[in-house]
């Protein structure tokens, strides 16, 4: 089994179109996948809700007083939503029970800065170190031929971590989300673009 966390302390960076996007992937190559929620909001576990029963099926991992409990042995891949906030003992908590941790970044000075801190506090984190997880980075809603993209680009370039791939801003997100259903359920004709940025991603997730 892989276990994923998606994780950044600054709210509306993308961390549930990444988990459930992540979680569908799998889920359409055939992987018997949870997706779990320590989220107060619930975002994920409310998509889940509206999922089709058509489409391959995306399991809910039940959390528990806010601490992810232990999946079942025959999930072969599992992807964790998290709050906005998350550090210090409920940080240490949840990288306990991950193998490699996925952060998404939107092209904004603000959570340029909130992102530094939280991979400064990753790197000093004892539990990551302890376990070896993996950490990559993601761009989210990026506009390349904006300034914003620029300074990400720049903070990127020096950041530590390996950057997988700058997701474009497009509505096929949106629109997905809102019928329960991810990029991979959707025909490839219409979001060809959208499938071969995730291809850097699906690269990684199999190393």
């Amino acid at each position: 089994m892989q276990s994923y966390l998606v994780a950044n302390p600054k709210g509306g960076v993308g961390k549930s179109t990444l988990a459930t996007n992540l979680a569908g992937m799998f889920a359409v190559a055939g992987e018997n996948v949870m997706l779990g929620d320590i989220d107060r909001q619930q975002s994920s576990r409310d998509w889940l809700r509206l999922r089709p029963a058509r489409l391959p099926r995306i399991y809910s991992w039940e959390i528990e007083d806010g601490k992810p409990a232990r999946p079942p042995k025959d999930a072969t891949r599992v992807v964790l939503d998290t709050p906005a906030g998350l550090h210090g003992k409920k940080l240490a908590h949840v990288l306990k029970v991950v193998q490699r941790v996925i952060v998404p970044l939107q092209p904004s000075i603000f959570d340029i800065l909130a992102t530094r801190h939280f991979l400064d506090a990753l790197r000093e984190e004892q539990e990551l170190r302890k376990h070896h997880a993996f950490v990559a980075i993601v761009g989210m809603r990026v506009d390349a031929h904006t300034r914003a993209a620029a300074e990400l680009d720049r903070f990127l370039s020096d950041v530590g971590f390996p950057v997988l791939t700058c997701l474009r801003d497009t509505q096929n997100y949106v629109q997905a989300a809102a019928h329960g259903m991810t990029l991979f359920d959707l025909a490839p004709s219409r979001v060809q673009k959208d499938l071969e940025q995730w291809e850097s991603i699906r690269r990684w997730t199999e190393t």
